[in-house]
C-alpha cells in the first residue's frame, strides 16, 4: 500500500514543483530532521541507551509519514491551498534525507565506527543510483511510453506504470 501511495505522490508532485519550493523546502526539512536527530540523541541518552541506539532513535524520529500526511490533506481538501506545495516539497526532501540516513546509519551500524571511506562509497552508490533512475525516468521512459502509446489502452499503461514502480 505504501508503494502505491508514494507512486501516486510521484505522479502528482513533479520535479518542477520541487524546484519551485526548493530552498524553502530544503531549509524546512533540514531543520526538522536536524531537530529530531538532536531530540533522539537527548532522549536516548536520558534513557541510558548507547550512542548508536540514540542515533538510530533520532533517525527514526526525523522520518515523517509522507503518505499519511498527503492522504489527510486530500481528505480535508487542503491539497490545493497555496502552502500545500511547500509542505509536500518538504515531505519529499525529508524522504530523500531519510534515504540518505538509512544508507549512513546502516553503514555506521555495520562498521560500528565512523568509517569515512565506507560512508563515502555508500553515498556514491546512492548518488549514482538516484541520478541514473532520475535520468531514466525523465528521458528514457517517457519516450518509450509515447512510442508505445498507440498500442496501449489505459489499463495496459497503468499495469506498465505499476510494473515500473515495482521494478524500481
Amino acid at each position: 500500500g505504501i508503494i502505491f501511495l508514494l507512486f501516486a505522490l510521484g505522479l502528482e508532485f513533479s520535479f518542477k514543483k520541487l524546484l519551485k519550493v526548493g530552498s524553502s523546502a530544503l531549509i524546512t526539512a533540514g531543520t526538522k530532521c536536524k531537530g529530531m536527530l538532536i531530540v533522539g540523541l537527548i532522549a536516548g541518552s536520558a534513557l541510558g541507551w548507547t550512542m548508536m541506539e540514540s542515533i538510530f532513535l533520532g533517525g527514526l524520529l526525523s522520518m515523517s509519514s509522507t503518505t499519511i500526511i498527503i492522504k489527510a490533506y486530500d481528505e480535508m481538501g487542503l491539497k490545493k491551498k497555496p502552502y500545500a506545495t511547500l509542505i509536500f516539497g518538504s515531505l519529499v526532501v525529508e524522504d530523500l534525507i531519510a534515504v540518505l540516513l538509512m544508507v549512513l546509519l546502516s553503514t555506521l551500524a555495520v562498521s560500528n565506527k565512523f568509517a569515512g571511506g565506507e560512508m563515502l562509497l555508500s553515498l556514491a552508490k546512492l548518488a549514482f543510483f538516484l541520478i541514473l533512475w532520475f535520468l531514466v525516468g525523465l528521458y528514457v521512459i517517457p519516450i518509450l511510453l509515447k512510442k508505445a502509446r498507440k498500442y496501449l489502452n489505459d489499463e495496459s499503461l497503468l499495469i506498465i506504470s505499476i510494473g515500473l514502480c515495482f521494478g524500481m
